[in-house]
């Protein structure tokens, strides 16, 4: 068992990383250094998973490649047969309390970077901003086996909070994009990931720049009372 003020250190710098980390919508062009990647993943690597399976594949982008899927993936969605197709249905419905939380945090970024209620037009071109991955210069595309079904899309969940935070710790800015995988056949058949994987969403990431004001505000959090239910008799 750890000393008590060795895990308050811990707890301490969990909170830090956890309270610095936020969803980067603005990217400078700068690449991180290949060790830096290694480094972030290699933490990310100890997330715990289902009898250990580890199902996450991820394939990383960087360079001329996030490139090519940038561009190409931009032509395809403005192509005439570039119909949805995400791998994981996406939520049939946001209501209640989850439709006021998505509203909140879509008016944030919408009042951060001048988009006026009902401007349809300018909305459009933020939300064509999660295909150029915010001009990130690396995006990471995470799947898992058809074979293990929801579960494994869960192992996967777990991964990426975990690779959030290892990228926070080295300096790094993300966002994890559920939009990336509404494309998923265009993006498995362009990375050649094997068909019997399916794709679960991609993290953009890379060094953020701190003048844009998409990058100026920050999401709440729903309170213990709201998020916990506590049974003990």
């Amino acid at each position: 068992m750890r000393p008590i003020a060795a895990v308050g250190t811990v707890d301490m710098t969990l909170e830090a990383l956890m309270r610095q980390r936020m969803s980067c919508r603005a990217f400078l062009p700068a690449p991180v250094p290949d060790a830096v990647v290694d480094r972030m993943l290699q933490l990310a690597q100890r997330a715990p998973s289902w009898c250990n399976t580890q199902p996450w594949q991820v394939d990383v982008c960087s360079g001329a490649a996030t490139e090519r899927l940038r561009r190409e993936l931009r032509a395809h969605i403005e192509s005439a047969d570039a119909a949805p197709a995400f791998d994981f249905a996406p939520p049939s419905a946001y209501s209640g309390v989850y439709r006021e939380r998505r509203r909140a945090s879509g008016w944030q970024l919408y009042d951060a970077v001048g988009v006026s209620r009902g401007d349809r037009e300018a909305s459009a071109r933020q939300a064509a901003q999660n295909y150029e991955f915010f001009r990130a210069p690396h995006v990471a595309i995470v799947s898992t086996p058809d074979a293990l079904g929801p579960y494994g899309a869960v192992d996967a969940g777990v991964y990426l909070g975990h690779l959030l935070l290892a990228a926070e710790a080295c300096g790094v800015a993300s966002v994890p994009q559920a939009a990336v995988a509404r494309f998923a056949p265009f993006v498995r058949e362009h990375l050649g990931i094997d068909p019997s994987r399916k794709i679960v969403f991609a993290v953009a990431f890379g060094y953020p720049d701190a003048d844009h004001p998409a990058n100026s505000y920050r999401t709440t959090r729903a309170s213990l009372g709201e998020a916990v239910r506590h049974h003990r008799h």
